[in-house]
């Protein structure tokens, strides 16, 4: 396989209020650039994604994908391809770790992108990297910009897709 790209970010919120944002698939296109479209396929007893259909409109990229999703405790979710029209693997994954007693969480973005079409490796994880990059920032955004923040312009649906 392929090696991984991986960056990390500082949010300012508790790491239940930033899984939540993370897993509340149904809202991707508000705060993703590249999702046009997210639909959960199927839930775990939990009720936590376990296998998500997205539509990604990335420019020059654009992809119809199935991710199965696997949840480990309440700071980590990684995925995988199930099925895809442009990538061979997509393989990622969040890790959350509390900061300065839990009213911070660091987001480490892991990523491994495998397509259909020949790519140079260094080409391929300048893609990682931008992927990753844009990702951590909308999401530090989204979160900050919450229910829990001090904007408060979120919805109060998101308290309840806490893990």
């Amino acid at each position: 396989m392929a090696e991984h790209t991986s960056s990390s970010i500082t949010i300012e919120a508790a790491p239940a209020e930033v899984m939540g944002v993370i897993a509340d698939f149904d809202r991707y296109p508000e705060w993703t650039g590249e999702v046009k479209e997210a639909e959960v396929l199927a839930k775990d007893e939990r009720g936590r994604a376990e296998q998500v259909r997205l539509v990604l409109d990335a420019g020059a990229i654009k992809d119809d994908h199935t991710l199965a999703y696997t949840w480990t405790g309440e700071s980590e979710v990684s995925w995988s391809l199930v099925k895809s029209q442009m990538l061979r693997a997509l393989d990622g994954s969040y890790r959350l770790a509390a900061v300065r007693g839990g009213a911070a969480t660091e987001v480490t973005y892991q990523l491994t992108v495998d397509v259909k079409i020949p790519m140079l490796g260094m080409i391929k994880r300048k893609a990682e990297k931008v992927i990753i990059d844009r990702a951590l920032a909308g999401l530090k955004k989204r979160v900050e910009s919450g229910p829990g923040s001090a904007a408060g312009s979120g919805a109060p649906a998101d308290e309840g897709k806490k893990l």
